[in-house]
């Protein structure tokens, strides 16, 4: 449409002799009149025009058929039911009666990158590692998050008094250093190589890691500063009090401050209040602060499809040329070529189950589990990469679909607006406190939150991807079809505790570590 434009455009005011001039203008001209084509890729580059063409439904038989479901009283009343009893149970108390240490070896410090779910496994880890060295930990430094832009400290997201309350016995925190070592910051680490740095951490290092290499740093300057310091501590061969203890801090410790807590309980309540038939109406309601909370159920789909998360994964969503040429930019610009999927074609991909499930295929999903038209659904997503037109489809199976914004007046998002993690924690909240929740591919907040879910027994719907992806390959398939071939794929895949196994993390399966039979 808006080539046409130009050419048009180009036609009345110029003759034609002067065509490859003007084309040369209108292109140095167009990011002035038209700067949303033009937004930054990531961290310093342009963009292709990615968003021209609206991306299509690819699976539109599919679609059409979902859009004219229905499912039974029964299918509903199963599909809701709350998990049974499984026979496990939260587990964290130490087994250990030995008392905090009267002398501490020295101060950690510890500078935690990713995002919000990320950086919260990562001070899990730094409270263990403090224990193994007996030292004393300093609240952590969460790095600013080079994809959102985010610099939210640990104090904006989380309560520190009920932090260093509930690891009282266990370990040694303080908020800040003592003045000899106020020189430890993160600046002074940026400039050069600092005897007190140890930035050689392996993933998944060995208790005696630490002991071997960190513990004389400290015993040499009385501080040791880590970074960088995610997936640094191994899941394998640490002794049960050190396992119990990363459980104690992510289900007991870790509580977000006030205001987050009080605008996902606002959210919540929301949710589960009835719906009226005039958007006006509803509008009113949600804006009530009076609002009750009602017998409704809801369901949070984290929908984790940014433009980094397409692009890595080197799969086609259905945007055209444009858009596999804009992806591919970007893989390229962001890492240099070093994506190993771009040498799969998409029929590979699909069929190894490696494509993250597009907001049309998610939707797809539910309504063959047997969500409806009436199904509240939480849209727990930061951005969605292609904007409305890419959740349109899903928008049309599930028309009581909300997110923060649609629930919540400006005035109640202007503490956490802009800042990712503040917003990611809020979702994070309405997650832990839905009936069920499902998320569209896996990923940090994905398994944050059924480790969470698992530890309290709640139904978690995860996505079987090798068996989505052999089925939306096929384009002959009838609803019915599918239909039962989801619902036979996902039986085993709504909560049922699965015990981790070797090198698997503690806060995605906390079954044994954190639980016990009983």
């Amino acid at each position: 449409m808006l080539l046409r434009l130009l050419r048009s455009w180009r036609r009345r005011h110029h003759p034609p002799q002067r065509g490859g001039a003007l084309a040369a203008a209108l292109v140095i001209l167009l990011p002035a009149f038209f700067p949303s084509l033009f937004t930054p890729l990531g961290h310093a580059f342009p963009s292709l025009f990615s968003e021209w063409n609206a991306p299509k439904p690819m699976h539109l038989s599919l679609l059409r058929d979902a859009l004219e479901r229905q499912t039974s009283i029964d299918q509903q009343s199963e599909l809701w039911a709350p998990l049974a009893s499984q026979g496990w149970k939260p587990c964290i108390e130490s087994t250990s009666t030995s008392s905090l240490p009267s002398k501490s070896n020295g101060y950690i410090q510890v500078f935690l990158d990713g995002g919000l779910n990320q950086q919260r496994m990562g001070i899990c880890d730094a409270v263990a590692v403090a224990k193994i060295l007996n030292a004393t930990l300093v609240i952590p430094y969460l790095e600013i998050n080079p994809v959102w832009r985010d610099s939210s400290s640990f104090e904006e997201i989380y309560d520190v008094d009920h932090f260093i309350d509930v690891l009282k016995e266990e370990i040694s925190i303080t908020r800040e250093l003592p003045k000899e070592y106020s020189w430890s910051t993160r600046e002074y680490y940026a400039i050069g190589i600092r005897a007190t740095r140890v930035k050689t951490a392996p993933s998944h290092a060995s208790a005696n890691w630490y002991l071997e290499n960190v513990l004389p740093v400290l015993q040499s300057y009385g501080i040791a500063a880590i970074s960088p310091f995610s997936h640094r501590l191994a899941f394998e061969n640490l002794p049960g009090d050190i396992q119990r203890l990363r459980c104690k801090v992510n289900f007991q410790a870790l509580a977000f401050v006030s205001h987050i807590n009080a605008l996902g309980e606002t959210l919540v309540k929301r949710l589960r209040s009835p719906v009226h038939k005039q958007p006006e109406e509803f509008l009113k309601e949600v804006a009530d602060e009076n609002v009750q909370e009602g017998p409704g159920k809801f369901a949070v789909l984290h929908l984790r499809f940014d433009k980094d998360m397409a692009a890595h994964s080197a799969c086609d969503f259905g945007g055209g040329r444009a858009e596999r040429l804009a992806l591919a930019k970007y893989r390229q610009v962001i890492w240099q070529g070093r994506v190993l999927n771009s040498q799969f074609t998409d029929e590979e991909l699909r069929g190894q189950g490696r494509c993250p499930l597009t907001p049309e295929e998610i939707g797809l999903l539910l309504a063959a589990l047997g969500f409806d038209s009436s199904t509240r659904l939480y849209l727990a997503s930061h951005k969605v990469y292609g904007g409305e037109a890419r959740i349109s489809s899903l928008r049309m199976l599930f028309p009581l679909m909300d997110d923060k914004k649609s629930l919540a007046s400006e005035e109640e998002l202007a503490k956490v607006e802009g800042k990712a993690s503040l917003l990611a924690a809020v979702d994070y909240y309405v997650s832990m406190h839905s009936d069920i929740f499902i998320s569209a591919s896996p990923g940090n907040m994905h398994n944050a939150v059924l480790g969470y879910r698992t530890y309290e027994n709640l139904k978690t719907i995860r996505p079987n991807m090798g068996l989505l992806g052999q089925l939306f390959l096929n384009k002959t398939m009838d609803w019915s079809e599918f239909e039962r071939a989801v619902q036979a794929g996902h039986k085993a895949r709504q909560g049922q505790i699965r015990l981790r196994k070797p090198k698997q993390s503690i806060y995605t399966y906390p079954a044994p570590d954190c639980m016990c039979q009983g």
